[in-house]
């Protein structure tokens, strides 16, 4: 008996190193070239490239095999010369820059990694693996270490002591009696990154689907296996998050700057007939409901048409393209016309990404035969081969651009997860096989790309394109959307938390549908969730529940009070979310920030997933229980102020506000300076001539507006200008500079006005700019017309208008 086991001991361990067999040892000699040091082991080689003093990337072959170069998920594979310090040890070797200290054990071979004041970051635990086709890194974790990241997540944000399962889908089953998909599961947009605690982040560079096991199995270790593919991960240093973000997107790419008119709102309609509705379906439809947002006053600047636009083909259904458009839609040029006349600024299509035939095209008999579609099953298949710039090339030419040529001037990229798995309105999975299942996760990419490239040519101006799935990478062709989540309040928490954890995923151009996308909505929930929509990086209104379709003014004159309150308060703050969006493609720091990412240190904040800033600035804590009118809020280290009642709160500490339902809670950092413009009902409806200055004195401060022509793609080469703002609050003196703006690009002329939240408790007396006098006015609508200053008691706000304009600096004493 005892014989037998032991026998069985040894064919189960004999079994695991079988299965599981690690790099192996250092063998001996190591070669550099520029920044790559190559280290042959006794199974494969090892090569770790330096990319800047903060980072370094780890290739593993077992086969002495590397894989050429891709540019879906990495753009930069140009780095300048670090140079590391490299010591051959007895037992390991000394790498070092100027940030970082790396020891590569020889036996077994394994990394170690330390800051520049020898603070232990990363160590190996068992190294790197092959498991079969899986590649495998295990890692020590330490007791306080915690982790984000990993994309649209819609379940937790910290996820020390989970697993997760990364692979482009939107979940499997429907576990709920309303439907939808598992919110645990949803996997839109996951992105094989995270950042520790420690202040460093890993990058796994590969695109096949991958397992996270972040101290589930073992609460000192935590490991990623990759299911096949090379063992390729980037290693980031910090030591902050925003550091480590901006040193993440200069891998995978920064996301560019969209139009100015992008932060205006994004509405979409199924010209009044989703599934089952088609044949109510119109132009006519289209222009009415733009006409109808204008005479509301409803601030709106791009439109998009959903699938009903074009007719169901033979092969794909619903789930395909024909770029025929419907019987219903008469003189589709006309329509354009009309909403362009009616000063919107983009509109555009949804599509699908396979091909179909309808009544008078045959697109897809054309491509297959042209060679242009991506095989399946060693037959000619349907989806376009966005991964053969020949084929975009066919597709753009004779697809997209028969709709271009009319009016159309952006795309909806739907259904990218449909390559390679099940399709929403279909049975249909696509290309099979290793090949596709490499590209299921990159094609989002490829997809999105095409579009965004090729109507930046054609319009002119910066591009933009929207879609719902995507990868590392994706944020070079922005926007990204939530997809299509019920119209719950069950779900509505959870798509908060997804635009957070795609934020620390370094994709920060993001939306959702405001008040879900299907079913009836609830109009208090409806409410609430377009005051999250409006302070999020893009706000989207767009749904399915017929005739309601999310439309302002269907769900009560509370809804659409509350609508266009945001709304303008949306467009008023266009200066200071274009500024947020500079710092974001500079950066890599999205406009909607988790709390976390400024504060890694504050463990209160690891899993507050319902409050965010927004910028530098601002905090929104949406209310997300129904019938609830308070919250509670965390407020992190700082002076906080309440944005509509001005009250004072110290940080680091716990509060319970009151929030109506007309009313999110809008909290304001001391210092903040917040410039914003006139109220408009599309972008460009009056010029910007005032600069209002939203200030809420606290010490010292200061804010940098961005400011360029907002159109054009010159700011890549530097044509744009900035205007330094400080303020400055001593006893109950302040003092506020606003410089002249410096720069390549030359702004219009504007004056500045403004709006001083005031927390003396003494009323102010004089007011001097440049040296000079500046007189008190009886009201505020005085200073539409003239410089002067005013102050109101009740609400404890002072305003002054300057005399002086941004063509030169302006100094101003309060006291």
């Amino acid at each position: 008996m005892i014989r037998s086991l032991s026998i069985a001991f040894l064919l189960i361990f004999s079994s695991c190193i079988v299965g599981a067999q690690t790099i192996g040892n250092y063998k001996s000699g190591y070669k550099k070239t520029g920044n790559t040091l190559s280290f042959l082991t006794t199974n494969g080689e090892v090569r770790l490239e330096f990319c800047s003093p903060e980072i370094f990337r780890v290739s593993a072959s077992w086969n002495g095999k590397f894989e050429a170069q891709e540019n879906l998920m990495v753009s930069n594979y140009k780095w300048p010369l670090v140079n590391p310090k490299v010591e051959d040890k007895k037992d390991h070797f000394l790498l070092t820059t100027a940030k970082l200290t790396v020891k590569l054990f020889k036996s077994p071979f394994r990394i170690v990694v330390f800051d520049a004041k020898g603070k232990l970051l990363s160590t190996d635990a068992s190294g790197m693996q092959k498991e079969g086709n899986a590649v495998v890194v295990n890692k020590k974790m330490d007791a306080d270490e915690h982790f984000f990241g990993f994309g649209e997540r819609m379940d937790f944000m910290d996820r020390r002591s989970k697993k997760v399962k990364l692979n482009v889908g939107r979940g499997k089953g429907l576990p709920h009696a309303i439907g939808a998909y598992n919110i645990l599961e949803a996997n839109y947009c996951p992105v094989p990154f995270f950042m520790s605690t420690k202040g460093y982040g890993i990058f796994l560079h590969n695109s096949f689907a991958t397992e996270w096991d972040m101290g589930a199995a073992k609460n000192d270790q935590y490991s990623f296996k990759a299911v096949d593919g090379e063992l390729d991960y980037y290693f980031i240093y910090g030591p902050t998050f925003p550091n480590i973000l901006n040193n993440y997107t200069s891998i995978t790419g920064k996301s560019p700057m969209l139009p100015q008119f992008a932060l205006g709102l994004h509405a979409g309609t199924y010209s009044g007939g989703t599934w089952g509705h088609e044949k109510e379906t119109s132009d006519h439809y289209v222009v009415e409901l733009a006409k109808k947002y204008r005479e509301l006053g409803i601030p709106v600047d791009l439109f998009w048409l959903d699938s009903t636009w074009r007719l169901f083909g033979e092969n794909g259904g619903k789930g395909a393209t024909t770029f025929e458009w419907r019987e219903t839609f008469k003189n589709p040029k006309s329509m354009f016309d009309s909403l362009y006349a009616l000063n919107y600024k983009m509109v555009g299509l949804h599509i699908r990404p396979r091909f179909d035939n309808a009544k008078k095209l045959n697109l897809l008999d054309q491509a297959r035969e042209k060679g242009y579609t991506y095989p399946e099953n060693g037959k000619p298949g349907e989806f376009v081969n966005f991964f053969d710039s020949t084929a975009v090339k066919w597709w753009w030419e004779n697809g997209v651009k028969r709709v271009a040529n009319l009016g159309a001037k952006f795309l909806k990229t739907d259904e990218g997860s449909a390559f390679g798995a099940l399709a929403n309105e279909s049975e249909k999975v696509g290309p099979t096989g290793k090949e596709a299942e490499k590209l299921h996760n990159v094609f989002p990419i490829a997809y999105a790309k095409a579009p965004f490239q090729e109507f930046e040519k054609f319009n002119g101006f910066r591009g933009l394109n929207q879609t719902r799935e995507g990868y590392s990478g994706i944020q070079r062709y922005p926007y990204i959307f939530a997809g299509d989540w019920p119209s719950e309040w069950q779900y509505f928490a959870p798509v908060i938390k997804a635009g957070l954890n795609v934020g620390l995923s370094g994709v920060g151009t993001w939306a959702h549908c405001m008040g879900g996308f299907e079913h009836q909505v609830d109009p208090e929930l409806y409410i609430r969730w377009v005051q999250f929509g409006m302070f999020s990086p893009i706000a989207l209104v767009f749904g399915m529940d017929h005739p309601g379709y999310k439309e302002p003014w269907k769900y009560g004159d509370d809804a659409l009070r509350n609508f266009k309150k945001y709304d303008l308060l949306r467009y008023r703050l266009f200066p200071y979310m274009y500024t947020s969006m500079h710092q974001q493609y500079q950066t890599g720091v999205p406009i909607m920030r988790a709390l976390v990412l400024d504060n890694q240190e504050d463990e209160n904040v690891y899993e507050i997933a319902d409050q965010y800033m927004f910028g530098d600035n601002l905090m929104i804590a949406p209310v997300t229980t129904k019938g609830a009118i308070t919250r509670s809020v965390y407020l992190p280290k700082g002076i906080w102020f309440n944005y509509w009642t001005n009250q004072k709160y110290e940080g680091k500490t716990y509060h319970h506000v009151v929030a109506p339902l007309d009313t999110i809670p809008i909290f304001v950092k001391g210092g903040s300076i917040i410039p914003m413009q006139p109220e408009m009902r599309y972008t460009g409806e009056k010029p910007v001539d005032v600069i209002t200055l939203a200030i809420f004195p606290y010490g010292k401060s200061s804010y940098d507006l961005y400011e360029d022509d907002n159109l054009s793609l010159n700011y890549q080469k530097g044509n744009f200008s900035n205007t330094k703002i400080t303020s400055n609050l001593v006893g109950s003196n302040l003092s506020i500079n606003i410089d002249k703006p410096i720069g390549q690009f030359k702004p219009t002329t504007h004056s500045y006005l403004t709006e001083i939240h005031w927390n003396g408790t003494n009323q102010p007396k004089t007011v001097i700019e440049n040296d000079q006098i500046v007189n008190a006015v009886s009201t505020t609508s005085a200073l539409e017309n003239k410089a002067g200053w005013f102050f109101d008691p009740k609400s404890k706000i002072l305003w002054i208008k300057t005399s002086g304009k941004n063509n030169s600096s302006i100094k101003l004493n309060i006291n």
